[in-house]
């Protein structure tokens, strides 16, 4: 066992623990959600750490070596699996400290493994400290919040592509079904006739927005308040170190990353973030929309609609043999909720900050970067086990439609409103009322 000191006093840990003693007490306070924090966001401060550390060796700051030790931690952090990673990473994807704890076990892991590059052991903090080495210049106050925008924007861009792609998939069961008439509904009411292409295309269009939608979204993802240490002010971090970290924050993640006009600003508030969530939101909405849409006209197979018939993909129920159920919209569907709360709590939290710091920012940054992914997942789950499955039941659109009266509306120019709408609800079968209406429509234009 080691023995570490902070300024409580000391802990023992293991001596081949890669954490320190400010992950070892948060580990300890924090077992709230009983998961760990995101490895999205855990990566994207690892790649701030290395942009310091690639900076600081250009400025030609620090013991000799000890930059480039930290530069090759990174790598080595970063290319570790999962597994590997939550052995070293301890701390609770909520906890106190607007993130304190997870900037500082980031900083504490990177410092031991540095160690190790250097044949030295994990603890021998008199070579390299995770505070005064890798955290040179930094706070939890600027580095959070810009590895948040990096791992929200990495996980945004995925997400796009996924709606690109369903959005193709849409498309294509449109100009499929787009010669399949079928009877339109309003508040589940007959309607007027449409085509099952028609209402493909109209979830596209959807699908289109939210993809457009999110694209813009990185543009103000991208403004980072590094270099800004505790609360925008940039007191602790000299003018060539700011600059010069996000030129290779640039290069190290791809992304046209800016200085924050007024990193003051970015540091207290907590707005982007929220507009991101409401334009995940948004996609929830359209495919909860879409899904409940496609479970409507999947029912039955006897007694429902059944317009079309979704993929079979397992056994419905444990009592009634032969049902299948329309798991993938349902599944699809929960995901939506679940980001629509995920999007509450970032509301709330972003509300909940004071002054010049949000001591809130794990709970936005777990609830977004949790709905970045899941709508993703989602969204690849229903084009590939949904959308692409699905077949159309072209007889059963036909005699919905002929067995309604969507024809109705057509007769309304020539003989009134009232009169149509009185010899529909007068009764008969549509055949009946059809003829009905075409008698009247007859006598109207004098032909009877």
């Amino acid at each position: 066992m080691r023995v570490e000191r902070d300024s409580l006093g000391e802990l023992c840990l293991p001596d081949d623990a890669l954490y320190g003693i400010w992950s070892a007490r948060a580990g300890d306070n924090f077992g709230l959600s009983q998961r760990p924090v995101s490895l999205r966001l855990i990566h994207a401060t690892v790649k701030v750490k290395k942009a310091a550390a690639l900076t600081y060796q250009k400025l030609g700051i620090g013991a000799p070596g000890v930059y480039r030790s930290i530069e090759e931690a990174c790598d080595i952090v970063l290319s570790w699996e999962p597994e590997e990673a939550r052995g070293a990473f301890i701390t609770d994807a909520l906890q106190g400290g607007a993130g304190t704890s997870t900037n500082m076990n980031v900083n504490e892991v990177l410092a031991n493994v540095a160690l190790r590059v250097m044949g030295k052991r994990p603890g021998e903090y008199g070579f390299i400290n995770p505070l005064d080495d890798v955290n040179r210049g930094q706070s939890t106050n600027d580095v959070y919040p810009t590895a948040l925008r990096i791992a929200a924007i990495e996980l945004l861009r995925r997400l796009s592509l996924r709606c690109a792609s369903l959005q193709t998939a849409l498309q294509r069961r449109e100009n499929e079904f787009d010669d399949i008439p079928k009877l339109g509904r309003t508040e589940l009411m007959d309607a007027v006739p449409v085509t099952l292409g028609g209402e493909f295309g109209a979830w596209a269009q959807a699908i289109a927005r939210d993809r457009w939608r999110l694209y813009k979204a990185e543009e103000r993802l991208r403004q980072v308040n590094i270099g800004g240490t505790a609360v925008g002010v940039p007191d602790r971090a000299a003018r060539k170190y700011r600059f010069g970290v996000i030129e290779e924050l640039r290069l190290i993640t791809g992304i046209g990353l800016s200085a924050a006009e007024y990193p003051m600003d970015i540091t207290q508030n907590n707005d982007v973030f929220v507009e991101t969530s409401g334009l995940l939101k948004a996609l929830a909405v359209n495919l909860m929309k879409i899904s409940n849409d496609l479970r409507l006209m999947n029912s039955g197979p006897r007694g429902g609609i059944g317009e079309i018939v979704l993929r079979e993909l397992q056994a419905g129920s444990t009592i009634m043999p032969g049902k299948v159920n329309p798991v993938i919209p349902e599944a699809v569907m929960q995901a939506a909720m679940k980001v629509m709360a995920g999007d509450a709590a970032i509301s709330e939290a972003a509300s909940r900050g004071e002054f010049e710091l949000n001591a809130f920012l794990p709970l936005i940054a777990d609830s977004l970067l949790e709905n970045l992914s899941l709508l993703e997942r989602a969204t690849a789950l229903f084009e590939e086990k949904c959308v692409n499955g699905l077949t159309a039941d072209r007889e059963r659109c036909l005699l919905l439609l002929e067995s309604s009266c969507a024809f109705a509306a057509s007769y309304v120019p020539l003989l009134g409103y009232d009169r149509v709408s009185g010899i529909v609800r007068g009764g008969g079968s549509a055949m009946e009322i059809k003829d009905k209406l075409d008698r009247a429509a007859g006598e109207a234009k004098g032909i009877y």
